[in-house]
């Protein structure tokens, strides 16, 4: 195990946290904490284990959108746009702030601010913002639906299966912000809309998890109307989104999903929920209510993926 501290005052190993990235090979087995302050990265980062932790506030931000255009190809593209990347095995991550500064997806395009594509990553207490496409949990899905649409790190490698478990966390987004193939437990977290838009577009695989929200509190910033968001759009067929004992603003949308445009009427993806209500106390739509039964089947089940065992606040049924 190594330690190494990154100070921008000059008084850790390093001034910066892409250089403590790059100083550890792959296989050593590392902790970096992060002292105090204001980092303008845009990291990448793949490391058999590795463990960072911020001191007080700790912000990592960049301002990539996916419309800009940097070289030869059209666009930078969405997969580019990311602040901070993050592969290899396993990721915990405690007290940090990743944003994605690029701006309203609808002037700059997507914006990524944390792409993981680990096999089981662990935040804690860690804030994510962005406008669109602020968390993206890989895989990719198996096929661009345009050319280049995939254009970035990881994009001809062959398809595996990333498991995340966001605990006591915020993240915030406007259209599609949290999306992608991997398994996913989000935990008493807060997911703030900044904007009318779509809060989730999964592309789960079909036989896989999809994304769980556990006792998660969907918030809304001052100005964005009533029933103005969705909380699923799938982006591919196979899709799954579930809420357990969520509790949905009336920023929310009573239908809750929508399908994808130019998908519209074939009936794709998965939405279910249990024990979920609205900010003025109304239930959701009883034919998304999945029995207590298959709530925790389904939480024990993304429990073993994300690698934490006997944690489920349901108990016995």
């Amino acid at each position: 195990m190594v330690t190494l501290t990154v100070d921008p005052s000059g008084k850790g190993h390093y001034c910066s946290i892409q250089e403590a990235l790059d100083a550890v090979p792959y296989e050593q087995e590392t902790t970096i904490i992060i002292e105090e302050g204001v980092y303008h990265e845009k990291l990448f980062s793949d490391k058999r284990s590795l463990h960072m932790i911020g001191r007080k506030e700790v912000i990592i931000t960049h301002s990539d959108g996916a419309k800009q255009k940097i070289d030869a190809m059209p666009k930078r593209g969405t997969f580019r746009s990311y602040t901070a990347f993050f592969s290899g095995e396993f990721l915990k991550m405690e007290h940090i702030i990743i944003e994605n500064r690029a701006g309203k997806g609808s002037e700059a395009g997507q914006g990524i601010a944390l792409y993981l594509d680990v096999d089981c990553a662990h935040l804690s207490k860690v804030r994510l913002l962005g406008s669109q496409d602020t968390l993206f949990v890989a895989p990719l899905p198996e096929k661009e639906r345009e050319p280049n649409g995939f254009y970035g790190p990881r994009c001809f490698a062959k398809r595996k299966q990333n498991a995340l478990f966001f605990d006591h966390g915020f993240i915030q987004g406007g259209v599609d912000f949290i999306f992608g193939g991997g398994d996913a437990l989000f935990r008493n977290s807060v997911i703030n809309s900044c904007e009318a838009g779509f809060v989730t577009a999964p592309s789960t695989g079909e036989k896989n998890i999809g994304l769980v929200f556990d006792h998660c509190s969907f918030t809304a910033n001052d100005g964005v109307e009533p029933c103005s968001v969705y909380v699923m759009r799938p982006w591919r067929e196979h899709g799954k989104v579930l809420f357990l004992s969520c509790t949905f603003g009336l920023h929310i949308h009573p239908s809750l999903r929508i399908d994808w445009p130019g998908h519209e009427g074939l009936s794709e993806g998965f939405l279910g929920c249990h024990r979920c209500r609205f900010s003025d106390e109304r239930s959701t739509d009883a034919s998304y209510e999945l029995s207590n039964a298959q709530a925790i089947s389904l939480l024990d089940a993304v429990e073993q993926r994300c690698q934490i065992f006997h944690q489920s606040t349901y108990g016995n049924v």
